[in-house]
């Protein structure tokens, strides 16, 4: 609901939302300021307690304050180089995070902190359990950041390590978010390209006269290697895109050199023993055995699955009287292509048909009136005067980042107490220079402070959806429903996270558990009374988008409101059309992951050619072809180089997303298939899993829910391969 309709007890919020006011000067001097907070209290600690004193009141509490402190500024600067049109600001939010790494890598060795920490740790006072684990993952920490090296040489060396990886794991990201690539395309060569995305498209002039220029973001990508008729033009945009931030290259060789000499350092055989030893998994053998389990059920329905495109395509070429001598390949850039063709004629899918019933902004009302529903909650949109008032005698714009942005106060319902619980901003357009992808940032943690007061978190979703015109609203794909409601189940995990240290809050939990909650979530986009509920035709928005549709359509009937039973069914029934294929390209991400984190020898990492690696794998396990068989060879694109997870955090981890999705098939089958509305069920998991953020070891947290050990079975059985 609108902030101004809202009744009295949802109006005033208890916490002011942050301000996004910060200039290129201020970014860095508050960065350094939070530093030198933090450095004192390190530093006062040491001076004041001898190991003799140390217990957690004096060591590990002050710390983790400062930490919950530090959350509350810090997370806020490094998100502006993700979301603001100034480049100034941007580089200066990139700069600012770099300190703040750094910052962090001095202080993960210290070995002064470290020495009174293990005085606490031997102490075994008795603790509360969340600070217990709190005493335990720091003493960890420290040991993983390479105290346990000897001082001197090697200790220096892999301190330099750790300040090179988080050079390059910036500097990769920022090659991506920045990348401004494209190709220049005559409407010819288009052919079949949605009429509006071409329409929208820059036009050349001088030599590109009678050009567009079609960039590499998803919403030029996916349209055109879906429905570009011309193979040829399909291939370019395909091998342009895998080659679109060659400088990223050298970056990723570095940075697996460099993680396998650090691991090794610390007396590890290679980086994903390392990665994998705190993660619910534990041992790089388990993932490897998981996934090569995963890859033997799932290679014969990839098979099938190439068999029928490939007779799809044989069929098209002929219906065209295309004659390019390709009809026995099934190529990398066919896929995209001859799976949507392939939905339209046997289960008459047509995706730009069902988009029409999920306009953006009716859609994402839908879907906080179902949390509402299951979780309890209440969300608040901040209009207009609302907005005014929460900038605390600033401008109303400072309460946002940009114009575009929808911001949202969070409460619990009356059965659920009333409270406030936080704040949800959504920023859903694509920008020059901003993030490309989807995802959820928090911005501000929730903890417990000093005088026992509850801090409300903040948490932004960050997307790249169409822009509305004046013919049209912005129109959700049904692909684009499901990331949406998946990475507002990230956001619902950040904001009703109840934990005592910021530590521990909301999506700070292992990264192979990570995506189970939001996945889970992605269930309900896949329910038909669910998919009724969210759909809404467009031409119900406005008289004009009402006169538009029919002159588009040439009808002069309007379609139903709701989204039909038939479309439904056929939507549904595709859900798993080409899983295998799907599948196994998740698997050649994990695999490739687990190969260049996995060396037998430094020296075997050192010979490793990265990019024929890459390549071969994907056909090995995909099993379709690259430009390869063409005569070329396996260098002709560096995937890994556009691949930011491997830099950003899922190293030795992109396993997390398969094996999240067993806990997360697990906990839909158990709990809610029956009924996915269950409002007592949706507020049992609320309590169980996502209110505990990482305060817990995840697998107890999963079999208290589910009363049982997780098992594979729903998994499997969800994919068809059960044996």
């Amino acid at each position: 609901m609108n902030s101004s309709m809202a009744p009295a007890p949802y109006r005033k919020p208890p916490q002011l939302p942050p301000r996004f006011t910060a200039t290129p000067a201020s970014l860095v001097d508050d960065t350094k300021r939070l530093i030198e907070r933090s450095r004192k209290v390190q530093d006062d600690i040491v001076a004041s307690v001898k190991p003799e004193q140390a217990n957690f009141e004096n060591v590990v509490l002050p710390v983790a304050r400062d930490d919950n402190k530090m959350a509350i500024e810090s997370h806020i600067i490094g998100f502006y180089q993700a979301v603001s049109t100034d480049k100034a600001l941007r580089d200066a939010s990139t700069e600012a995070e770099k300190l703040l790494d750094d910052f962090g890598i001095e202080s993960s060795m210290r070995e002064d902190v470290f020495n009174l920490l293990d005085a606490v740790l031997k102490k075994k006072e008795s603790l509360q359990p969340e600070s217990q684990r709190l005493l335990e993952k720091d003493h960890k920490s420290y040991i993983r950041n390479g105290l346990s090296i000897p001082a001197g040489g090697k200790r220096d060396r892999f301190k330099e390590i750790k300040k090179r990886l988080s050079e390059i794991s910036i500097k990769f990201q920022k090659n991506l978010n920045e990348e401004q690539g494209g190709l220049w395309f005559t409407p010819e060569q288009l052919d079949g390209v949605p009429e509006d995305l071409v329409s929208s498209l820059k036009k050349g002039d001088s030599e590109n006269e009678g050009k567009v220029w079609l960039t590499f973001k998803y919403p030029d990508l996916f349209p055109t290697l879906k429905y570009a008729t011309h193979a040829e033009t399909r291939k370019q945009v395909f091998i342009a895109n895998e080659n679109k931030c060659n400088d990223n290259v050298p970056l990723f060789r570095e940075a697996i050199l460099l993680r396998d000499e650090a691991a090794r350092l610390l007396g590890y055989n290679n980086h994903a023993e390392f990665r994998i030893e705190d993660k619910m998994a534990k041992l790089p053998k388990t993932v490897d055995d998981f996934l090569g389990d995963l890859r033997t059920r799932l290679a014969p329905g990839g098979k099938q699955e190439i068999a029928k495109l490939l007779e799809l395509k044989q069929q098209d070429l002929k219906d065209r009287g295309v004659n390019d001598g390709t009809e026995e390949k099934y190529f990398l850039w066919d896929h995209r292509y001859y799976d949507r063709l392939l939905l339209e004629k046997e289960y008459s899918l047509d995706h730009q048909i069902i988009a029409e019933y999920f306009p953006l902004q009716t859609t994402i009302q839908g879907m906080l009136k179902i949390f509402e529903e299951l979780f309890g909650l209440v969300f608040v949109e901040i209009v207009g005067e609302d907005r005014a008032e929460l900038a605390d005698g600033g401008k109303a714009s400072d309460i946002v980042w940009h114009e575009d942005v929808q911001v949202f106060s969070v409460w619990d319902d009356e059965g659920e107490g009333s409270g406030f619980v936080g704040y949800l901003y959504l920023d859903l357009f694509p920008r020059d220079g901003k993030y490309g992808h989807a995802a959820n940032f928090n911005l501000q943690p929730g903890y417990i402070d000093e005088n026992g007061k509850r801090r409300y978190p903040a948490t932004a979703l960050v997307c790249n959806f169409s822009k509305p015109t004046p013919k049209k609203p912005s129109l959700l794909k049904h692909d684009e429903v499901v990331t949406l409601f998946h990475e507002l189940g990230h956001g619902i995990h950040d904001l009703v996270s109840r934990t005592t240290y910021s530590r521990f809050h909301g999506t700070n939990t292992v990264r192979d558990f990570v995506e189970a909650p939001s996945q889970m979530l992605e269930n309900w986009c896949w329910t038909p009374s669910q998919l009724r509920s969210l759909s809404h035709h467009y031409s119900y928005l406005s008289s004009d988008y009402e006169a538009a549709y029919k002159e588009s359509s040439g009808s002069d009937k309007k379609p139903s409101e709701r989204i039909p039973n038939s479309l439904i069914a056929n939507l549904i029934s595709t859900k798993h059309v080409n899983d295998a294929l799907f599948n196994l390209r998740q698997l050649h991400f994990g695999m490739f992951d687990m190969t260049v984190h996995e060396p037998k020898s430094h020296e075997a990492v050192e010979k490793l050619d990265i990019t024929t690696t890459y390549n071969k794998l994907r056909k090995e396990i995909s099993q379709l072809d690259g430009p390869e068989v063409l005569g070329g060879d396996w260098t002709w694109g560096n995937g890994q180089a556009t691949f930011g997870h491997l830099i950003g955090g899922y190293d030795a981890g992109y396993y997390g997303y398969l094996s999240s999705q067993v806990y997360s098939t697990d906990m839909f089958y158990s709990v809610f298939k029956e009924d996915p509305m269950n409002g007592k069920e949706g507020r049992r998991y609320r309590h169980t899993v996502l209110e505990r953020g990482g305060s817990q070891e995840e697998m107890a947290i999963l079999e208290e829910f589910l009363g049982r050990k997780p098992s594979t079975e729903a998994f499997y059985k969800e994919l068809g391969i059960s044996k």
